[in-house]
């Protein structure tokens, strides 16, 4: 499938027309995976997950055709569309009521959204941006597995790297993310 999709991204930016209408399908069903495992368990979030696909789609395409080298490129561009608009959506509802940012996450490796283990998905977002100061990989490796919801053989695959690489860029960025979230929390709780 993986291959199938890499095949048909290049047709379609070669203007292949047969190609572009087998390809959209594939496409929208791998984000629809992604943004369901990505909402899983997300409380109070008013966002469906065909409501995500769709603003992640048009967040992507943005009336233009979709450049991409292949498919490690579009699953790149789809993570990062796809926590904007996670991200967008929190602002959003939490915009009526101060604190009441309900869409929570999990740095988990075994879950994507999990209430009894979350934090605050703007305090995340915060602190991958810190992340991708720091290090950049791991910055990826973190929007492709959270965002993206891709498990950590395809990451490896899609960044060229080993899954023990993967698995260590994962380890070392939880421990960043989770001392930034911690920080984050004790200086809120002090202002």
């Amino acid at each position: 499938m993986n291959e199938a999709i890499t095949d048909l991204l290049f047709a379609a930016g070669r203007g292949d027309a047969a190609a572009q209408n087998r390809l959209y399908p594939l496409l929208y069903d791998e984000l629809h995976r992604c943004a369901h495992r990505q909402l899983r368990g997300a409380a109070g979030d008013t966002l469906s997950t065909t409501a995500l696909v769709n603003e992640t789609c048009l967040k992507l395409l943005g009336g233009a055709t979709l450049d991409v080298s292949g498919r490690a490129h579009f699953m790149a561009l789809a993570a990062r569309a796809m926590r904007q608009v996670l991200i967008d959506s929190a602002r959003r509802n939490g915009a009526d009521k101060r604190g009441g940012f309900a869409l929570k996450v999990t740095l988990d490796p075994n879950a994507v959204t999990a209430p009894d283990a979350a934090a605050d998905v703007l305090a995340l977002d915060q602190a991958l941006t810190t992340l991708e100061q720091v290090d950049e990989r791991a910055a990826r490796v973190v929007q492709l597995h959270f965002f993206a919801g891709l498990p950590f053989a395809e990451i490896a695959e899609l960044e060229g790297i080993t899954v023990r690489t993967v698995m260590r860029d994962w380890q070392a960025a939880r421990a960043l993310l989770a001392g930034q979230l911690r920080q984050d929390a004790l200086d809120g709780s002090r202002a």
